[in-house]
């Protein structure tokens, strides 16, 4: 169902405009696509590797593990688009609710 809002009164430029923004949106998922399958072949390797210890293996897999969930947001929810503010601010509230969670039952256990 498409809609036929011209925002410049010439379908035929508002038609360019748009091939030449989806044209741009699908380079940058499919790079950032070909980016995350890396991060998960890094992430594979790291496991395999018989040098690192779980110390530094853990770590790196959930900074790799945010990595990719930042390029899922922003590229293929398409949370960098314009009029995605108040869906981004319930999602970083919820984050920001359940890290505060984490660290108080961990602090809880430790202490």
């Amino acid at each position: 169902m498409a809609t036929n809002q011209s925002n410049s009164g010439n379908p035929k430029i508002d038609l360019a405009y748009r091939r030449k923004k989806n044209a741009e949106d699908m380079k940058f998922q499919v790079i950032s696509f070909a980016l995350m399958i890396f991060l998960t072949l890094v992430a594979f390797l790291a496991v395999g590797y018989e040098g690192f210890s779980a110390w530094f293996i853990v770590p790196f897999i959930i900074l790799l593990a945010v990595i990719q969930l930042l390029f899922q947001l922003y590229y293929f929810m398409h949370m960098s688009h314009k009029g995605h503010e108040i869906p981004a601010l319930f999602l970083y509230s919820g984050v920001s609710v359940a890290l505060l969670t984490v660290l108080a039952f961990l602090t809880i256990v430790w202490w």
